[in-house]
């Protein structure tokens, strides 16, 4: 039973992403022909394409691109409950935990792809396709923080301080409406 829940989770929880991750590329306005961009969108684009069709856009915002992403949640609040034995009959609360959880899992995006971003300024040499994108990314939560630290001798501490306030944020999340 664990590891079902585990595997459904985790699957679920990989294309919620992925789906995150084009609506994060297309509020970024992020280059669409990057290999990386490329990935995202042909994963997503079998669903979010017809749904294109019939939800329009909001400004730069992807309204079928959102919605797809709560009705993952939603399909994994079921999945999982339905695993686990029991039934979710309350549709406010499973929208209101699947846009939770939304949340949660872009806070979560953010994070892992600030650690990547950091990974790489590592060990690459700023020609990297991924390296790109994830400038295109991180760098509208990056720069505010860059102008307020102080330089410390080349060391960029920008990082760490956003992933500290995303971690807070998640916590602070959990704290306001309890563990889901």
């Amino acid at each position: 039973m664990n590891s079902t829940m585990f595997l459904v989770d985790t699957l679920f929880g990989l294309y919620l992403m992925v789906v995150l991750l084009r609506l994060w590329l297309q509020l970024a306005q992020a280059d669409f022909y990057n290999p990386f961009s490329q990935f995202v969108v042909k994963a997503t684009h079998p669903i979010v394409g017809p749904l294109r069709r019939v939800i329009p856009s909001i400004g730069r915002l992807d309204t079928a691109t959102l919605l797809l992403a709560l009705a993952v949640c939603v399909v994994k609040i079921l999945a999982l409950s339905a695993i686990a034995g029991s039934v979710y009959t309350n549709p406010v609360g499973l929208l209101i935990a699947s846009a939770v959880e939304v949340v949660r899992e872009g806070l979560q995006l953010i994070m892992w792809v600030l650690i990547i971003r950091a990974i790489l300024s590592w060990v690459s040499q700023g020609q990297n396709p991924l390296e790109y994108v994830m400038h295109q990314l991180t760098e509208p939560f990056l720069a505010p923080i860059r102008r307020i630290l102080p330089p410390m001798g080349g060391l960029d501490l920008s990082v760490m301080v956003a992933i500290i306030a995303l971690i807070f944020l998640q916590k602070l999340i959990g704290d306001l409406l309890g563990y889901m």
